[in-house]
């Protein structure tokens, strides 16, 4: 039996202020996306160039904070966002939903796509392979802080989450920043040098991201306001995942059936 080491949340005191791991896992997120966003900005070929890497990185994380917030407060906590509108901006509570982080990057990405002139699949393509760097330093993040951990087990390697209780639980978090960080990100960039058709890893990824949600929501605690949502096992997380692989499926579908002619 493991037990969690109740991390300090804060990693960085001077003073007053104070820089919490959760917020450095963001910048790692980013600061990953710049870099190697740039170097494959200068592939041949390739529709993105380093100031537009910079605008996309600049707007994204913007969608990503906004949209993850709102699709929070919208798809986990709604009666609380209905009792107390204001407790949308009290970020420091916690609460970010990946789904409306997702909402958010594809509107930003859009909006870029129209005014670079390209089509959005060209942006969204190049986007994708990358996104697994901020969703697996996520994860590890909230493992640091402690939150979103699993159901009970009896598995070798469960833990305790003391900060919660005495029970022996999945440490998800980890599944998370393995399936979704990781293991994604290894797929959705050996995808991409095959040169699939345009659409095709956009596609991809809301297939591979859905399908490592939905498996590792088996494993995870549900939020404890709206525990599941049907039947005694689904939950919000999984519900949410179907019309993104479901999606997916159609994006790749379309894009093959493009280039075929």
């Amino acid at each position: 039996m493991l037990v969690h080491p109740q991390f300090d949340p804060v990693a960085i005191a001077l003073g007053p202020l104070q820089v919490h791991w959760y917020g450095l896992m963001y910048v790692i997120g980013f600061l990953g996306f710049l870099f190697i966003g740039k170097m494959r900005s200068k592939e041949p070929n390739s529709v993105m160039n380093p100031d537009r890497v910079d605008d996309m990185m600049f707007w994204g994380a913007i969608g990503v904070v906004a949209g993850g917030r709102i699709g929070y407060m919208l798809f986990y906590n709604l009666k609380g966002f209905l009792s107390d509108p204001m407790s949308l901006f009290q970020i420091w509570d916690g609460g970010m939903s990946f789904h409306g982080g997702l909402l958010g990057v594809i509107l930003a990405m859009f909006l870029l796509a129209r005014r670079w002139k390209l089509n959005f699949f060209q942006v969204s393509d190049f986007v994708a392979p990358l996104v697994p760097i901020g969703l697996g330093a996520g994860r590890i993040g909230n493992f640091i802080n402690g939150e979103l951990w699993g159901r009970a087990t009896d598995v070798p390697w469960g833990m305790v989450f003391p900060q919660v209780d005495n029970i022996v639980r999945h440490p998800s978090q980890l599944y998370q920043a393995f399936l979704e960080g990781l293991v994604l990100f290894l797929v959705l960039n050996w995808f991409r040098k095959r040169s699939p058709p345009v659409g095709a890893i956009s596609g991809l990824f809301l297939v591979g991201y859905g399908m490592a949600r939905i498996i590792v929501e088996f494993v995870r605690e549900p939020d404890a306001q709206l525990g599941y949502v049907a039947w005694g096992w689904v939950t919000q997380g999984q519900v949410l995942s179907v019309p993104m692989i479901l999606l997916g499926l159609l994006f790749m579908w379309f894009a093959y059936k493009k280039a075929k002619g």
